[in-house]
């Protein structure tokens, strides 16, 4: 058959058919890779959530994304120029025929990537003020209880308590969390923050000191403290915070936001408490110290009162001048007391010669009229207040029935108004379900069309057979046919039953029929009609 007649022979793909096909084999050759790159064109997350850019290397760079679901559930979160090592799955993107890697896990390449990812954290945290002296508390002198955050099962929690039992017994909180691994940050988090969310007063103490604690390890180990949840939460503590992470040479991000940094977690200890024997000779000794003091300030207050009591004069010496005045003043209170009666006796009687009949009538008319011009002036001032009442209230029943009529005729306009927009919006209601009938008649009669089209029996029109063995399997090749095996061949217009010729050469293998796949297995067709599955082999 000439090359020209071969190539129109060929089975014709739609571009979406082809698509699916590239994107199927894709998936299906690289369901799970691992690739390494530096992070180009990060910018955020859309606004839909998802995450797009790029990993490359020297040369060459494949499309990236990373679902909105995936993004909020990953620790360790993309930064542009970063260099990481992505976990995921290879697909295509139909729209614009490229292939791109879905991201389901993120991590980091290597301790520098890490170092350099905890510098640019560190010079953000710090421009915000976290890290400033001027906000770090001071430590309590002796704590009532201390807080300490960090896990139940290791060394770091009974190292505390054996120093603590040691230097000052004191009433311990500990708040258990993942110091290591996936989830251990928020868990600090809350831990610190639940603390502070103690009431003061209640059921469970309030720590008066936090100790957040963990034993040495790796930079990875100790990435959780190093976070930006951690160290925020440690910044937002209203109770003094001791960090006490790795050993002395560790270095982490809630170093330096706490209040005070330990280089081992019993370092911390022995900051929260002090030594109680040294307190008691401490206290003994300034008992002591006291006790001399006031020992000499009593002697010395002795001894001055001695020298003031010599200097002060005899008590005859200092009553003699008030008792001579006492005596003077008892000599002549007779004649005052006589000189006092004689001037009250005066005033009583130019007082008496006023009160006669004749000015207490003058007094009682005088009040009689002052009473009777008030009650006139109270008359003429209630008609004069009702007369204004009667006017106010008058000229507002003509406004009230003015503003009446108005309000009703308001209300009659704005109905009306919303009868018209209500008919409007009816009939453009009824349009546009008329043109979505009409849409979805177009789209049915579409997906029909579609259907028919895609059907092997239209290949069946042109020409074609489709040839079945007994079982009513298809047959894909002559060497599968053995001599005088029964067939059946089906055409456009009907089916017709047929034998192989008898000396036919018995095929050199045998293909077991193939047998349909259970219905559990096939995979449902999609319901958008634009983008149909591939049809694949028509045999």
């Amino acid at each position: 058959m000439p090359p020209a007649e071969q190539l129109n022979n060929a089975f014709e793909f739609t571009v979406s058919e082809l698509s699916q096909s590239l994107k199927r084999t894709v998936e299906d050759t690289y369901g799970h890779v691992r690739v390494r790159g530096e992070i180009s064109g990060f910018r955020g997350a859309h606004s839909s959530g998802h995450c797009y850019f790029a990993l490359k290397d020297e040369s060459a760079k494949i499309e990236a994304v990373i679902w909105k679901g995936v993004h909020g559930r990953m620790r360790f979160k993309p930064q542009e120029g970063l260099e990481v090592i992505a976990t995921g799955k290879l697909t295509t993107y139909p729209g614009s025929s490229k292939y791109q890697i879905v991201i389901e896990a993120l991590e980091p390449a290597g301790i520098g990537a890490l170092m350099a990812l905890m510098e640019e954290r560190k010079k953000k945290l710090a421009a915000e003020g976290l890290f400033d002296e001027a906000r770090k508390q001071l430590l309590p002198w002796l704590p009532e209880v201390i807080g300490v955050v960090t896990s139940p099962t290791g060394a770091v929690i009974r190292d505390i308590l054996h120093r603590l039992e040691d230097r000052f017994p004191r009433h311990v909180l500990v708040w258990p969390v993942k110091v290591q691994g996936e989830g251990s940050a928020e868990q600090v988090a809350a831990a610190i923050r639940g603390f502070n969310a103690l009431p003061e007063g209640g059921k469970i103490p309030r720590p008066d000191v936090l100790i957040v604690a963990r034993g040495g390890g790796s930079l990875e180990d100790l990435w959780s403290f190093n976070e930006e949840i951690v160290v925020r939460a440690a910044a937002e503590s209203m109770i003094p915070l001791i960090s006490a992470v790795g050993h002395e040479t560790d270095i982490t991000l809630i170093d330096f936001v706490s209040d005070k940094r330990a280089p081992t977690p019993t370092a911390a200890a022995e900051m929260a408490v002090p030594v109680r024997s040294e307190l008691f000779v401490e206290v003994a000794d300034l008992g002591r110290r006291t006790h001399a003091y006031w020992m000499r300030a009593h002697e010395s207050r002795r001894n001055e009162l001695r020298a003031a009591a010599r200097a002060l004069p005899s008590a005859g010496d200092l009553l003699a001048i008030p008792r001579q005045r006492l005596d003077s003043a008892g000599a002549s209170l007779p004649r005052g007391l006589k000189a006092n009666t004689h001037a009250h006796f005066r005033r009583f009687t130019a007082a008496s010669s006023k009160l006669t009949l004749r000015v207490l009538h003058g007094q009682i008319s005088q009040a009689d009229h002052r009473l009777t011009v008030c009650g006139e002036r109270l008359g003429l001032s209630t008609r004069s207040l009702l007369r204004q009442r009667r006017d106010r209230f008058a000229g507002l029943e003509v406004r009230l029935r003015a503003s009446k009529l108005s309000n009703a005729q308001a209300q009659r306009n704005a109905i009306a108004r919303q009868r018209e927009r209500t008919h409007r919006l009816a009939e453009r209601a009824n349009r546009a379900l008329v043109t979505l009938m009409q849409r979805l008649e177009a789209r049915v009669e579409n997906s029909g069309k579609l259907l028919s089209a895609l059907s092997y029996r239209s290949v069946l029109a042109r020409g074609f057979a489709l040839v079945r063995d007994e079982a009513g399997h298809p047959l894909h090749a002559a060497d599968a046919i053995g001599p005088g095996a029964r067939l059946e061949i089906e055409f456009a217009d009907g089916r017709v039953a047929a034998t192989a010729d008898a000396d036919r050469p018995a095929p050199t293998t045998k293909r077991a029929p193939s047998r349909p796949k259970p219905e559990a297995e096939t995979k449902p067709a999609p319901k958008r009609v634009a983008k149909p599955v591939d049809q694949g082999n028509l045999f």
